[in-house]
């Protein structure tokens, strides 16, 4: 279990790779300023100011993304599939219990993905016992459905604090040769000071903008274990509804 998902992971940070590629290119450069002259562009641009950011803390910042992003993709695509019609398969199940189709009902599960069909599965298996009993397993049961829609959203939340924290650890270090750069020269100058302060705010900005990119992702990703969530208790009550409904016209 554990290597397939160090393969999985494995494979959506080789997915977002290439977006280091041009970092990777503007470090090999031997003269950045030159080829930004010549080709220009927000591409090249976006090169030299990765160079003129320090790609030591540049490349940590870039990492962030990159690992922050395959998260994502995963979370995306793991909630996207984890998505059906509720409400059909609600109206199937009624349909199959109300005609004492048990088995049926229990197969439609089994054949359906996503939450939703785990919990009123884990219903119908205990659709003889007492409704205090059928009701707590189904909600326990929920409660682990619920855990593993929001596995991994902890690691995305990690690299949203890192991404900016590594921008204002890169401002640090920028003030810091700033004054250095000072007390070498025994003067402040424009120029002196312009060096390490070009590095801090680049640093910060960029890791400003990595948090923002995270942000939205981690937005949608919990908005869409919210409406799973939801659907998941919907379908609870309609289940617990469609269950004592037959309990009732089996002992009639």
């Amino acid at each position: 279990m554990i290597v397939k998902k160090l393969r999985r992971y494995a494979l959506l940070v080789a997915f977002c790779l290439p977006m280091l590629t041009p970092m990777a290119q503007a470090q090999e450069s031997d003269d950045p300023v030159a080829e930004l002259a010549e080709d220009g562009g927000l591409h090249m641009q976006l090169k030299q100011k990765f160079i003129d950011g320090s790609p030591l803390f540049m490349s940590m910042v870039a990492l962030s993304l990159v690992f922050g992003l395959a998260f994502c993709i995963e979370r995306i695509s793991y909630l996207t599939l984890s998505e059906i019609n509720a409400k059909k398969l609600m109206r199937d199940i009624d349909e199959r219990v109300e005609k004492g189709d048990i088995e049926g009902a229990k197969q439609l599960c089994r054949d359906t993905r996503g939450p939703v069909a785990s919990v009123c599965y884990q219903g119908l298996m205990h659709i003889n016992e007492r409704m205090d009993d059928i009701e707590r397993s189904i909600y326990s049961y929920g409660s682990v459905q619920t855990a593993k829609l929001e596995k991994g959203t902890s690691w995305i939340k990690l690299f949203i604090a890192m991404a900016p924290s590594l921008g204002f650890l890169g401002t640090v270090i920028g003030m810091v040769m700033s004054f250095e750069s000072i007390q070498m020269a025994g003067d402040i100058g424009p120029t002196i000071v312009a060096s390490g302060m070009k590095v801090a705010l680049i640093t910060t900005i960029f890791g400003i903008v990595v948090a923002l990119i995270l942000q939205l992702f981690y937005s949608y990703i919990t908005s869409k274990i919210e409406h799973l969530t939801s659907q998941m208790e919907e379908s609870v009550v309609t289940l617990l509804d469609t269950i004592m409904k037959y309990k009732h016209e089996s002992h009639a």
